[in-house]
């Protein structure tokens, strides 16, 4: 399919809130037109669907955040459930992004916060440290797997709780409209792509995935798959659109 000129992308995102975004650099470079919209979207579970997973904010000790949905969705049920946070609070962070973004919250200096490197597993040796804590993790209901291998390995005292949902969007508005290249990034978008629309062929569309899990999910669905990432080569998205069209575009 290389051998088709690429115009238009559609990513399954939000739109980047940052200007020097390497998808609008994209756009200029090589003049496509590079849409976004999220074919999934998160939505929060009630406090009281929370309780109903026999989950009291008062057993715990420690709270494990893995993205920026889990620490809004802690402090949302926190507040729903009337839950004072208390000060001596233990906050194990997956990655500095994560606990830059609990400042939202929380004022930093006066916390106990602990910051893993990018990987669940870096968290391994923090959470170690602290085994007597009550670990408790607000999490989606597609949790990594990694996840709940790590914390088991680790022999540690951990609850896992649902405080909210990955949800597929409705897409209906899309129905008529073509893109050269649909860029995707979990398998949940993959599902909502045909829950959107059952009768979906791929024809001359261009599919972008990244991750393993991603991929498998668009085999599964019997998809064509022309530019994958993360490579060596290319390590990002962009970098992999970027290689692909240089290509198909070349001297049209």
């Amino acid at each position: 399919m290389s051998n088709l000129k690429v115009k238009t992308i559609l990513v399954s995102q939000p739109e980047p809130k940052v200007e020097n975004s390497p998808y609008f650099e994209l756009q200029q470079k090589h003049k496509v037109k590079v849409d976004f919209r999220s074919f999934i979207h998160v939505e929060g579970v009630s406090a009281k669907d929370v309780r109903a997973q026999k989950i009291d904010l008062n057993n715990y000790t420690a709270i494990i955040l893995t993205s920026r949905n889990s620490v809004d969705h802690f402090f949302r049920v926190a507040e729903e459930m009337r839950y004072k946070v208390p000060e001596d609070l233990k906050y194990f962070c997956q990655s500095e992004a994560i606990a830059f973004y609990l400042q939202k919250y929380v004022v930093y200096r006066k916390r106990k916060i602990y910051v893993g490197q990018k990987d669940f597993a870096d968290l391994s040796p923090l959470i170690k440290k602290y085994k007597e804590e009550k670990f408790l993790l607000p999490a989606s209901d597609q949790l990594n797997y990694d996840v709940p291998q790590t914390l088991n390995n680790l022999k540690v005292d951990w609850t896992q709780a649902t405080f909210y949902k990955t949800v597929m969007s409705d897409l209906s508005d899309l129905a008529d409209v073509y893109y050269d290249v649909l860029a995707f990034f979990s398998p949940t978008g993959i599902k909502s792509l045909f829950k959107n629309f059952p009768d979906f062929k791929q024809n001359n569309t261009r599919i972008a995935v990244f991750g393993s899990t991603t991929q498998k999910e668009a085999l599964e669905h019997g998809l064509r798959i022309d530019i994958l990432a993360p490579t060596p080569e290319t390590p990002s998205m962009t970098m992999a659109l970027e290689k692909y069209i240089a290509e198909a575009n070349k001297g049209k």
